[in-house]
């Protein structure tokens, strides 16, 4: 299984909301799923220093090759645009 993670800092609340609507099916026909989504109460340490956000979402996939396959996805690259004016995103996967 591959989590993927996602740190945001939202941009436009409208284009963000267009987005969300959206999203979810691109996950779904990939085989994966959105787990949790929710905003950060409070940040205990930064040592490494990443941009600010205070949005998270939490996605799990069967495995990397799904994970792939559903960022690089036509459906999903539709909205990349909308994604970009919306927020700034940090994306990325562990292994479990």
């Amino acid at each position: 299984m591959v989590k993927v993670i996602g740190l945001m800092e939202l941009m436009d609340q409208s284009a963000f909301e267009q987005y969300r609507s959206q999203v979810g099916q691109t996950v779904e026909l990939y085989k994966g799923s959105i787990k949790n989504r929710g905003s950060v109460v409070e940040l205990f340490w930064n040592e490494l220093g990443i941009a600010s956000f205070r949005s998270f979402v939490e996605l799990e996939f069967p495995n990397a090759q799904d994970v792939h396959a559903w960022a690089n996805s036509p459906e999903y690259q539709m909205l990349v645009p909308i994604r970009s004016k919306a927020m700034k995103l940090t994306l990325f996967g562990i292994a479990i």
